[in-house]
C-alpha cells in the first residue's frame, strides 16, 4: 500500500543508512521531496539520494550533526526553500551500552545530547517552517519503556525522555492540526543490530514472531504516519516488534 505524500517536503535525520535511508527512500516513493541529513558518511548518503532520483523521486543530503544547534538550524533552512515543511523525522540517534557501575556521566551527557537535545533543537527549529497539518515522527524505543538485559538504563531512558516529548508537543501543536508520533522499533534487521549478530538469536527468541523485522517494515509505518491516513492519531507511540514486549 502506498500514501500519496506528493507536494510535501519532509525531513529524515540520520538518512544515510538502515532505518532512516530506508524511511526516506519510502517518503520519496510515495512522492514527497525528501532532504535526509547525515553525519560523517556523505557516500551512502548520496548513494541513498541517487538511488531515490533513479526511481523518479527527489531528494537532496545536506551535511548535519543532531547534537550542534547551528548545524540543525542549516538543515531545517534548506528543506523550508521549497514552501515549509510538512514532514519531520528524527531519526538520528546513538547507543551506549553499560550498567551504572560503568558508565560515567560523559557517556550520559554524549546520549542525551544527540537523542535529547537533538530532537529537541530540531523540533523548535522548525516550528516556524511548519506548515499546517504537518507530522512530526520521532524514532524512539522499545527501550523506552522495556529494559530486558542490564546497561539500557542511559539509552533507554534516553528514549523515554523522547517519548515524553512527543506527548507534549501534540498538546503544543495540536491547535495547528500538526501530529507528534513515536515509532517504537524493536530488533530491525540493520549494520548497527545485524539479524545474523552475536546476540540474534536471543533476541529472536523473544519476539513472538521469533524473527528480526525489517528497515522496511518500519518505513511503511513512517510513511502512514506522515499521510492524512492517520489524520486522528497523535501524542502516542507504536511498539513494532514482532510482539517482543507483549
Amino acid at each position: 500500500m502506498t500514501y500519496d505524500l506528493s507536494n510535501k517536503t519532509a525531513i529524515v535525520t540520520g538518512g544515510s543508512r538502515g532505518i532512516g535511508a530506508a524511511i526516506a527512500t519510502r517518503l520519496a516513493a510515495d512522492g514527497a521531496h525528501v532532504v535526509l541529513t547525515y553525519n560523517s558518511s556523505e557516500g551512502p548518503a548520496q548513494a541513498v539520494v541517487s538511488a531515490i532520483k533513479a526511481n523518479g523521486g527527489s531528494a537532496v543530503a545536506v551535511k548535519a550533526d543532531a547534537s550542534d544547534p547551528s548545524s540543525v538550524a542549516a538543515y531545517i533552512d534548506k528543506a523550508a526553500e521549497k514552501g515549509g515543511i510538512d514532514i519531520l523525522v528524527h531519526n538520528a540517534g546513538i547507543a551506549r551500552m553499560a550498567p551504572i557501575s560503568e558508565a560515567g556521566l560523559d557517556m550520559f551527557r554524549e546520549v542525551y545530547k544527540t537523542n535529547v537535545d537533538g530532537v529537541y533543537a530540531g523540533t523548535h527549529a522548525a516550528i516556524p517552517h511548519l506548515n499546517d497539518g504537518a507530522s512530526i515522527i520521532v524514532i524512539s524505543s522499545i527501550n523506552s519503556h522495556t529494559f530486558p538485559i542490564p546497561g539500557f538504563a542511559i539509552y533507554g531512558s534516553s528514549k523515554a525522555a523522547v517519548t515524553g516529548l512527543v506527548k507534549g508537543w501534540a498538546r503544543d501543536l495540536g491547535h495547528r492540526n500538526i501530529r507528534v508520533n513515536a515509532i517504537q522499533p524493536g530488533p530491525i534487521d540493520t549494520d548497527m543490530n545485524p539479524a545474523d549478530g552475536g546476540h540474534a538469536e536471543g533476541m529472536r527468541r523473544m519476539t513472538a514472531l521469533r524473527r528480526y523485522g525489517k528497515s522496511t517494515e518500519v518505513a511503511a509505518l513512517a510513511a502512514f504516519l506522515a499521510s492524512d491516513e492517520s489524520s486522528f492519531i497523535t501524542g502516542t507511540g507504536i511498539d513494532i516488534d514482532g510482539g517482543m514486549t507483549i
